[in-house]
């Protein structure tokens, strides 16, 4: 338990900030179920419109600090390629 007057007031951040970096982890996670529907039921129309809903959501989590910047990028081009394929 925090003693100081400073340490508590860092609980209430920690606890403050956590709550608002797991909204944004859950929304992030469901665009992407969203796509990964979409991909799945093989529509690439959907998907195409999907993912430009998606890109922006998961590079805004990475530089928020949710999720690393180079894992985004890697999400984001695999899902990417993904989606291009399905018209092959």
């Amino acid at each position: 338990m925090a003693n100081t007057s400073s340490a508590k007031k860092a609980t209430r951040k920690i606890a403050r900030k956590t709550a608002i970096n797991k909204s944004r982890r859950t929304n992030m996670r469901s665009n992407l179920r969203v796509l990964e529907e979409a991909i799945a039921a093989g529509d690439k129309k959907a998907a195409e419109a999907v993912f430009k809903t998606v890109q922006p959501v998961v590079m805004k989590s990475a530089s928020k600090g949710i999720i690393h910047k180079n894992t985004a990028s890697r999400k984001i081009s695999r899902l990417s390629a993904r989606v291009k394929a399905l018209g092959a």
